[in-house]
């Protein structure tokens, strides 16, 4: 009886666990770059790996044009060359790693508004050289698709999919300091305890903070509105032939898969449409190649140190290359460094320079000490994965935002880039190395990531195929979308009982008054009479 109960456990958990058959599909993706397009990708060659097709659709001037895989293509050409592209985004990062110290901030603001602007021009092309060729539209019709793929920092993923008459599924970290999400999306965030993105704030607020707080979401939604308005809005409308938004073209999203979970997240309202799938990207960590393992086996029990301040940041000045070059010459673990700069005049010889490293394998490594991070979300979360402590010295966009939670949850110091001395980045090293309550955070962490009841990826793939199943998943969204935003706080409710209150204060009042007149005129008289 025994072996026969455990046979039937064995199928009822297989028949729960096991990833059910899917009929293949066509998934249509309009893709981002960078590290967006890391996530992107590992969920595209999940679902490939299912049998769906994948199609990417970009243009020509994409900074992934040869990183395709082997996914089918749908290029398109565009009037400007990569060269345009890359020259922009190299503007905007040159601005936040070496000017904006010496800036005043209405000097940043301006240098940064004047990027974004051309940055929208080379956006409009792109999104035309799809949505006003009706040759590519009509191919792409009759390759039926069933979903689209989008990341919403990159927009018009919401006007193909309207000309396509198909749903589309967000895969984002954040977007515009998170005013998308809430405004679009309408994702709750009370400003009470749920810090906005860019505020580097935790959930626990005084009143001063949540003051900032709530003023940082003001000004993050005004700069959103004057962006949507003045560059996005029109283009919607011209597209569709009828009266919509970008905003509203976005909350048409069937699900937003967010590339964060809790062990990342401080605990906050969401809605069954948004699904947080951080970390989706993460695996065992494989072996080292020859050199770099030998370099790491030569630490003796000191281990090792990773750095890299990601894929957009390739070298530094020299000025700070030497300063942190110096700091790493300081410690006894050995240094395996990112960097296709200059070589620092302090380098050491515990530390070697490489133009490309493994960092996902060496944060996996047994004798991995500590990583000194940008605060990038995909570093952050294999550091996560393999229990590591950080060293963050954030930059730029959510990398600084990053860097709080991680301090906030004990498994991280933050160091400020633009007034780091040697001395603070060694100080810092010394720290999450040295102070054990550091790896027992990063370890917490880790073992709350792997404990969930379905990995990340499966859980991107699950409703990705959810969507195309269901021909969307309309049910999930909720009524927020169709009310207004006085209707939606119900300030018209509150302004219907307040009406009412002082509609019966007054009619109190006057009868007061009334009955107040009318016994003064018979007491007036009772008197006259005696």
């Amino acid at each position: 009886m025994v072996p026969a109960m455990r046979i039937l456990s064995s199928i009822l958990l297989l028949h729960l666990f096991v990833p059910k058959p899917t009929l293949a599909g066509n998934v249509l993706v309009w893709p981002t770059e960078h590290s967006h397009w890391i996530n992107m990708k590992v969920i595209l060659e999940a679902l490939e790996g299912r049998g769906h097709s994948v199609t990417l659709l970009h243009y020509s001037a994409s900074t992934h044009f040869n990183d395709t895989g082997r996914f089918k293509t749908e290029i398109f050409k565009v009037s400007f060359s990569l060269e345009s592209s890359l020259n922009i985004l190299n503007g905007g990062v040159h601005l936040f790693v070496n000017e904006s110290p010496s800036l005043s901030s209405l000097q940043f603001i301006l240098k940064m508004r004047g990027l974004i602007k051309k940055r929208i021009v080379l956006n409009k092309q792109v999104c035309d050289g799809v949505l006003r060729n009706e040759e590519l539209l009509d191919r792409l019709r009759q390759s039926h698709f069933e979903v689209l793929l989008s990341d919403p920092m990159f927009p018009c993923a919401e006007l193909v999919a309207d000309k396509l008459g198909i749903p589309f599924v967000y895969t984002l970290r954040f977007s515009f300091g998170s005013s998308m999400e809430r405004l679009c999306g309408q994702l709750p965030a009370p400003s009470s305890y749920v810090p906005a993105v860019p505020s580097q704030q935790t959930d626990t607020m005084d009143f001063q903070l949540r003051l900032k707080n709530f003023m940082s979401y003001l000004g993050y939604d005004l700069l959103f509105n004057e962006w949507s308005f003045s560059n996005w809005d029109s283009y919607y409308r011209e597209i569709t032939g009828r009266p919509t938004s970008l905003c509203e073209m976005m909350g048409k999203a069937e699900i937003w898969l967010i590339r964060t979970y809790w062990d990342f997240e401080f605990p906050r309202p969401y809605l069954p449409n948004f699904q947080f799938v951080g970390g989706l990207h993460c695996r065992p960590a494989k072996a080292l190649p020859e050199d770099m393992e030998e370099f790491a086996q030569s630490s003796g029990d000191h281990g090792i140190v990773v750095l890299t301040f990601g894929s957009m940041i390739k070298n530094l000045t020299r000025e700070k290359a030497n300063l942190i070059a110096s700091a790493l010459g300081q410690i006894p673990q050995k240094v395996l460094w990112r960097y296709s700069g200059e070589t620092p005049e302090t380098l050491a010889p515990n530390t070697r320079l490489y133009n490309w490293i493994p960092q996902n394998d060496l944060l996996g490594h047994p004798k991995t000490r500590a990583f000194i991070t940008h605060g990038g979300t995909n570093g952050i979360y294999e550091a996560i994965y393999h229990g590591i402590p950080m060293v963050g010295i954030p930059m730029f966009g959510d990398q600084p935002d990053n860097m709080v939670h991680m301090k906030a949850k004990g498994a991280a110091v933050v160091v400020n880039f633009n007034t780091m001395t040697s001395q603070d980045l060694v100080d810092a090293l010394n720290t999450v190395i040295n102070n054990p309550t550091y790896k027992e955070s990063a370890m917490k962490l880790s073992r709350i990531h792997h404990d969930q009841p379905v990995k990340p990826l499966d859980t991107a793939v699950f409703w990705i195929e959810f969507v195309m199943r269901h021909k969307g998943a309309k049910h999930l969204r909720p009524a927020a979308h169709n009310l207004t935003w006085y209707q939606y706080h119900c300030l018209d409710v509150i302004a219907f009982l307040l009406v009412c209150i002082l509609t019966s204060m007054i009619i109190t009042y006057k009868c007061c008054i009334f009955s107040f007149r009318k016994c003064f005129k018979r007491s007036l008289k009772k008197s006259k009479r005696e």
